[in-house]
């Protein structure tokens, strides 16, 4: 357990990475929404790591995760994977907004979004699959 958070909190220091929007926000902001998103999705990283490492989960380029193979999935575990995907898609989407609003910018949800969906690749470990920017799946 102690790799998987070690990998958790290596994404985490994403949110300390320099981009447009990070360069004028409050990177160390933390409010209890954040904070609680933060948890859950730490909380939820060991299970989806496994699907990530077998190619059935893969991060999209808008900043989201999605169950791309389906058939990597054993039937009977496949309801739980896409409820593990959807509950990581709420909290990214919480996420997002929570450090824009947090810095007083709603506005830049979007742009969060951007930088984050590409850190989110850029960081990802060798093996998993991504969206390019045509969004086809590409392994790295």
């Amino acid at each position: 357990m102690r790799s998987i958070n070690h990998l958790y909190f290596g994404w985490l220091a994403l949110w300390l990475c320099a981009g447009s929007v990070w360069a004028q926000a409050n990177l160390e902001i933390n409010t209890p929404a954040i904070a609680a998103v933060r948890s859950s999705m730490q909380k939820r990283f060991g299970e989806l790591h496994t699907h990530y490492a077998t190619g059935a989960v893969g991060l999209t380029r808008d900043g989201f995760v999605a169950l791309r193979d389906a058939n990597a999935v054993p039937l009977a575990q496949r309801q739980q994977v896409n409820g593990l995907v959807a509950a990581e898609n709420q909290d990214r989407s919480t996420l997002y907004r929570e450090i824009a609003r947090a810095n007083g910018k709603p506005e830049w949800e979007n742009d969060i979004r951007t930088t984050f969906a590409q850190r989110w690749i850029d960081k990802a470990q060798g093996g998993w699959y991504f969206q390019n920017n045509a969004g086809a799946w590409t392994r790295k």
